[in-house]
Formats: C-alpha cells, structure tokens, sequence
C-alpha cells in the first residue's frame, strides 16, 4: 500500500515508528487520564483497526488521538472542509426525506440483528453499533414530519438504548449515560411510553456503576412510577425487578422483597412480546434477577434462585448475561462460605467476560477473587 492509500492515522502511525498495540495503551492512558474508564484491550484493538482503515469514523477519541500523536484533528483527518456558504446552497442544497415503513422495519430488523450478536460478542459490537444509531439519528434530522418519523424516532430509542448498555458494559458510564439520553429524547418524540419507560430505567444503571446506588433507585422508581399502567405487563414487571436490584444495592431489603414480589406477580407467560421487541424476559431470568437482589443482600436463598436460573439458561445463547448470573452465584456461594465452587463459577464467567470484552463483569469478578 503506498502512502497515498494509507489513512492519516496509520500515515502517524507508521511515522512515528509504533505498533497498532503501542497506539491503544497510549490511548487507553490518554483516556484514563481523563478520568474516563477504556474499554478492554480487546475491544479497543478492534475498534482501532476499523479507525486506521477508515471503515469507522473516531467520534468521541478525537481528543486522544490528538494527544498520542500531537496532531490537529484536520492534520489526523477528522475535519471536513465547510462549503462557502455564499455558495452551499448551490453545491450543498438541503436534502430532506420522508421516512418509509419499510425503511423504518429494515433499520429496527437491523437493531435485533445487532441485539442478538450482543448476547455472545458484547462490547466487540460498540463500532457497529454505533454507526449504527447515528446513521438512525441523521436520518431522524433530515427527516420530513409524516407517519415514518415518530416510528423512525423509536427504533432510533431502541439502538441508541442497546449502544448506551454496550458502553455501559465496556466500562464506560459516561457514554452509557449520553447514549441513554438520545434515546430518552427519540422516545419522547415517537410518543411511545413503553420505549420510554425501558430507556429511562436502564439509564440507572449508569449511575449504579458510578457508585451512586440511591439516585439510580430514585431513577428506576420514577420511571416505573411515571409508565404505571400504560405499558405491557411484561416491562412491568421488568420495571419493577431493575428498582428492587437498586434497593438491594442500598440495602433496602423490604423495598427489594416487595418489588420482586410485583414482578412475580406482572409477569406473564413465554419469553417476549411482540411489542416489545427490546425486551426478552422469561421466568428464568426473573429467577437471576431476584437471585441477584438477594446475593447483594446477603441472603443464603441467593444460592437456590440463582442455580435454578443457571439451569434455565440454554448453553451458548447469552453468554454476557451468564457471566453475570455465574459472577452472582459465586458472590451468593462466598456468602455461605462454599469457597471451591465458587471459585469454579468465578473461572467460568471470567472466560465468558473475556469473550464479550465485559468490563463490568471483570470488575466485579476481581472483587470476589479478593475474597477468595
């Protein structure tokens, strides 16, 4: 490849005599040092590649980049050039569309596509996903007023919401929360409660991750309080599981047990509901979810929750979601002093937090090894 073919950041690169590995630990410091926690090694390799091949614009990296390689965003080839505007509306005329029904379903099959990958590949997914929602949030903007934007704005809810969880996943609540709070503002302007409620609740946990366990409650309780009865019993039910594991983060084990309760009660038969195809709760997640309430409690039940919604997960199908039930197992069995068999399950969901690139759940599995 001549130097002509390369992209301005493998040209840095290569200038400044580094590897592709040296570039992402000087990024990843670069980040740190902002106060802001990188993704994992992994992830951030992928995610370079597809930068210095040019497949992926850097969005929210520009300002590392520029540090590592003491360049200007133009000179690293982040800034277009800006038409005249004496003359853009000659070259650049404003270009406006409506949105099909069509086009709407073929971006939201998109979005489950990528919904499913992340089951098994987690955080390896932020790239796509990413482009993703903001190619769903351009079109949003050049869209004309019509029957397709308000379901545009909903599905743009749905992929900004799935992003914002990978970013929470990768260690990065900062981005979790930004990504929350375009999909929060899509919801509201697709008028659909249900999409709202679900946004709006999952955007605690960034809190949560960011050691502020009381606000994500109160987060979670006016989301569940503000949807009530206009949303479908299933996300009831998941409104009410998501504020009881906050209670238990703050120790609140009458809020916690009562709210499990709720949810036991709303939830209703089989996996999914059609509308909503965001959501995918069964008996058996339940199961982990209260598990996980009790486990943060200190209750020796966690033990017998938790291994009976291990059993009712089928092998190979959620890979994130088991790390995080086995890392819960292990906390509940650390608890009534098993230490053996926790620390099998702890070696398990490492293996499967490496193969999602699962900060979060690497984070938490340090902690237990502690205990160990």
């Amino acid at each position: 490849m001549t130097d002509d073919e390369l992209t301005p950041i493998a040209r840095a690169r290569l200038k400044q005599g580094w590897s592709k590995a040296e570039v992402c630990r000087r990024l990843r410091d670069a980040r740190l040092k902002r106060g802001i926690r990188p993704p994992t090694p992994a992830s951030l390799k992928r995610m370079y590649v597809e930068w210095e091949r040019g497949t992926t614009q850097v969005t929210d990296w520009r300002d590392e980049f520029c540090e590592v390689f003491q360049l200007t965003t133009a000179e690293l080839g982040f800034v277009e050039l800006m038409p005249d505007p004496l003359t853009s509306a000659a070259v650049d005329p404003l270009e406006l569309r409506s949105i099909s029904h069509d086009l709407v379903l073929l971006l939201e099959a998109q979005t489950d596509h990528y919904r499913q990958l992340d089951r098994q590949l987690g955080a390896a997914l932020i790239p796509q996903t990413s482009a993703h929602t903001q190619t769903m949030a351009d079109l949003l903007q050049q869209s004309l007023p019509g029957t397709g934007r308000p379901a545009l704005a909903r599905a743009l809810a749905e992929a900004a919401a799935l992003a914002g969880w990978q970013s929470l996943d990768s260690g990065n609540p900062r981005e979790a929360w930004r990504m929350h709070e375009l999909a929060k503002s899509a919801a509201r302007e697709g008028e659909d409660p249900a999409v709202l409620a679900h946004v709006s609740a999952q955007q605690a946990y960034a809190l949560l991750d960011s050691g502020r366990e009381a606000d994500a409650a109160q987060l979670a309780e006016h989301s569940r309080r503000t949807a009530g009865s206009k949303v479908p019993p299933r996300l009831r039910a998941w409104l009410c599981a998501a504020e009881a594991e906050f209670r238990a983060a703050v120790g609140d084990t009458p809020g916690t047990q009562r709210l499990l309760d709720e949810a036991a009660d709303l939830m209703p038969g089989g996996d999914a509901d059609p509308e909503l195809p965001f959501l995918f709760l069964n008996s058996a997640h339940l199961a982990r979810w209260r598990g996980n309430c009790l486990a943060r409690l200190g209750s020796l039940e966690a033990v017998h929750d938790l291994s009976s919604a291990l059993a009712g997960i089928p092998e190979g199908t959620f890979a994130r979601a088991e790390a995080g039930l086995r890392v819960d197992l292990a906390q509940a069995l650390l608890t009534r002093g098993d230490l053996a068999e926790a620390a099998q399950h702890i070696a398990r969901a490492e293996q499967l937090a490496t193969q999602t690139g699962s900060a979060r759940q690497r984070t938490r599995i340090a902690q237990l090894r502690g205990r160990l």
